[in-house]
């Protein structure tokens, strides 16, 4: 299909919908947030857990999305952050409440927060995004992340559109805001869809479960919510002989591991045995500040209160006061991993 010749197909109109109603039109394809996923740079999902998603796969154990509020609280500041957006540039924005797909790759679909009138006569994309105060030097000069760059730029492409501005507020007022102008890319572009088409025929399609791409502690996560909890009763496996190579480099490296830990415990008690007598000069003062004309320093020693329940009181509170147990402790279960080597008979 020839570059700037196609128009953009309705999927469905979202005005109407419920959220169940729209994540499953979601589910049928691809969208602009789960790009980062599948490029393996997302902060919050694994590549897996998208193709779980996409096969209606529920996870056995659901974990509680910690992240739900950020979610929420970036869902509710939309109109804010357009508002914002066509105050400083003078720009007329609006929304086409539709869910788009690409005319020769269907599976991508785009839901557009707003539409940008150009004075040109064209229209652009405005993607509005809110962070927190500590994330604002992700913005820093023309900066901006990553992962929203994979996203508008999918949504440029199934649009059809050359320009999208990228919209972010972290404070309560408009000082705290920036936007950034992003071009379309067709050589980018281009590796987007290549990628997107690869993950959903090959894995999708096929109903394969793609590779772990991601940091271990996400991948670990991912696999506990869809395992579930430890069975003790099962009986122990004959593990396949291709893990083996794997099982003999996580031993050499627990035991680099080991001896790095052992070089950092030394150095940890000279840190101690240096900074010794200091805090016996402070006494109970948690502040002191040492100087000379070239230099100067502030100390701190500081206490940090700690509470500890014993296990065998909160079995009795658990026995004893279930109402109480129930309101206020928390109860997971983690895993640990281990190899130890065995003697061949």
């Amino acid at each position: 299909m020839p570059r700037g010749s196609y128009k953009p197909e309705v999927v469905v109109d979202t005005d109407n919908l419920t959220e169940e109603e729209w994540l499953d039109y979601r589910r049928e394809g691809i969208g602009g947030s789960d790009v980062s996923v599948i490029f393996g740079v997302s902060h919050f999902r694994t590549g897996r857990e998208l193709y779980y998603d996409k096969l209606g796969i529920r996870p056995v154990k659901d974990e509680e999305d910690s992240t739900w509020i950020q979610k929420k609280m970036g869902h509710l500041l939309e109109d804010l952050v357009a508002e914002i957006f066509s105050k400083k540039t003078g720009l007329e924005v609006f929304q086409i409440k539709k869910m788009f797909s690409h005319p020769k790759y269907p599976f991508m679909r785009a839901d557009v927060d707003y539409f940008v009138n150009l004075p040109n006569g064209k229209k652009a994309i405005l993607e509005c995004k809110t962070t927190n105060y500590q994330n604002r030097d992700a913005w820093d000069g023309e900066k901006y992340p990553y992962q929203y760059e994979l996203q508008v730029r999918h949504y440029m492409a199934v649009m059809n559109i050359d320009v999208t501005y990228i919209a972010c507020l972290w404070g309560n007022n408009e000082n705290d805001f920036t936007y950034r102008k992003v071009l379309r890319d067709y050589d980018f572009e281009d590796q987007i869809i290549e990628t997107e088409e690869n993950f959903w025929e090959e894995y999708i399609v096929k109903e394969v479960e793609p590779p772990f791409v991601e940091k271990p502690d996400m991948a670990l996560k991912c696999l506990a919510s869809y395992i579930g909890g430890a069975d003790k009763s099962a009986a122990r496996m004959d593990m396949p002989n291709k893990y083996l190579k794997a099982i003999e480099k996580y031993i050499a490296l627990k035991e680099l591991k080991q001896r790095a830990d052992a070089e950092s415990a030394k150095l940890e008690e000279e840190i101690k045995r240096t900074y010794l007598p200091i805090v016996e000069e402070m006494g109970a003062r948690c502040e002191a500040e040492a100087k000379s004309s070239t230099e100067r320093f502030l100390i701190s020693y500081k206490p940090r209160k700690s509470v500890k329940i014993k296990r065998e009181n909160l079995d009795k509170l658990k026995e004893n006061h279930p109402d109480i147990y129930d309101e206020y402790v928390t109860e997971s279960e983690s895993r640990t991993f281990n190899v130890k080597e065995l003697k061949v008979s």
